[in-house]
């Protein structure tokens, strides 16, 4: 199953998130504890190997910002909400990873071939509706994020049958700094599950 931890900020969480297994790291660039820049970003993963993502995750941002990020760190994903996509003018090359939130998840019968699905707003801990999210699951690769953390990302999978799983908050030893040994036991978890 595709993990992903979300909103690095040291080089610790990095490297712990790269050590137990991550598929991807995401970098945060809009107005939140996580914040990065576009030139600290590039040093953080500046260390992560080929094979694991590096996603910038964006909310709403203009044309010229999602452009500079993307000539600085060049992110394998981009990550913003559905509706920024058609507004960026991103180029043809750029892979995206479109956010829907609870009620307002993609009509078929055609659906964006992954997306991230979440609660309202990002990065606060609370959960994503599951019930919306699995009747998704079962049409697109779906990341599950909102309101995970070791003790719940097994009920979640269980649940929702995702593709993937997407973690920030949940593994944080305070606001925006993360816990490597959280970061270690989320991941474990969702291996002890194999593929579910």
């Amino acid at each position: 199953m595709f993990v992903k931890i979300c909103g690095m900020t040291t080089p610790d969480a990095v490297a712990a998130a790269v050590a137990a297994g991550a598929d991807a790291v995401g970098f945060v660039f809009a107005p939140s504890p996580r914040e990065v820049s576009a030139e600290r970003a590039l040093e953080l993963s500046a260390g992560v190997p080929d094979g694991v993502l590096r996603v910038a995750v964006m909310h709403h941002p203009t044309a010229e910002h999602a452009r500079q990020v993307l000539d600085v760190l060049a992110p394998d994903w981009l990550q913003t909400d559905a509706e920024d996509l058609d507004e960026l003018g991103l180029p043809e090359d750029c892979e995206v990873l479109p956010v829907y939130r609870n009620g307002r998840a993609p009509a078929g019968p055609r659906y964006p071939s992954r997306l991230l699905f979440e609660g309202a707003k990002s990065g606060t801990g609370k959960t994503a509706d599951w019930s919306e999210a699995r009747t998704l699951a079962r049409n697109t690769r779906l990341v599950l994020a909102g309101g995970l953390d070791p003790s719940n990302v097994g009920a979640a999978i269980d649940t929702v049958r995702p593709w993937g799983v997407d973690v920030s908050s949940g593994v944080e030893r305070e606001r925006g700094l993360k816990d490597p040994a959280k970061i270690e036991q989320f991941i474990a978890r969702v291996r002890a599950l194999g593929n579910v």
